[in-house]
């Protein structure tokens, strides 16, 4: 990226200025989530979507993940346990990397997992493709978690009743992250910045990356 005022040239992924007036700058991160359309207007019924520019819309591509997805990575680490194009979740703590294989996210969710010390709790959403990262202290206490079963094969009730269930207070927490029930009703879990992302990607820009396996 380029900014306007200083011709400062930054990297997307991590934020730091690599060339220009500013080099050795960096930009604050700001917490955002990767939602399906679907959960993000379940949780912001009334919340506005970015209208493309009118005289442009012809020329969006709504599909082109596909497309790129045929062309060669730009780099590549032969010899590492995932491929070039698997898909990550990235985060760091304290400066330590880990990468968690979506598949295999996936299939285990809820995570629980430490990190430099930090005990983390990765998540899927009710729709199988969000996701969002906490940290699992509840009054400053490590806590563990596990998913309520739900049997329901509606969407929308699917939604409603995804639960997660603590084990140090035997609450309830939706996938905001918040306890709707029990003990710890009212309280909420802090948020963990991470990132999905191509393996290749990920790890150019952490070389010291550990992978999460289980």
């Amino acid at each position: 990226m380029r900014d306007r005022e200083t011709g400062t040239w930054w990297q997307q992924i991590t934020g730091k200025a690599i060339y220009g007036p500013l080099q050795g700058a960096a930009l604050d991160l700001v917490l955002s989530d990767e939602l399906t359309f679907g959960q993000w207007r379940t949780e912001s019924p009334s919340g506005q979507v970015l209208a493309p520019v009118a005289k442009y819309t012809k020329e969006y591509d709504s599909n082109w993940e596909p497309d790129v997805a045929k062309l060669p990575v730009v780099i590549s680490f032969p010899g590492t346990e995932l491929k070039s194009r698997d898909v990550v979740i990235g985060l760091t703590i304290d400066g330590a990397a880990r990468a968690y294989p979506w598949e295999t996210f996936a299939k285990q969710s809820p995570v629980l997992d430490r990190v430099n010390g930090t005990p983390l709790l990765l998540v899927l959403g009710p729709d199988g493709k969000s996701f969002r990262v906490f940290l699992r202290r509840i009054d400053g206490h490590d806590a563990e978690f596990f998913l309520q079963a739900n049997s329901s094969a509606d969407p929308a009730a699917q939604n409603k009743d995804w639960t997660l269930l603590d084990t140090t207070t035997a609450s309830q927490w939706n996938f905001q992250g918040c306890a709707t029930s029990g003990p710890a009703q009212g309280k909420c879990l802090a948020r963990i910045p991470a990132l999905k992302d191509y393996w290749f990607d990920w790890r150019n820009y952490h070389p010291d990356t550990t992978v999460y396996k289980r």
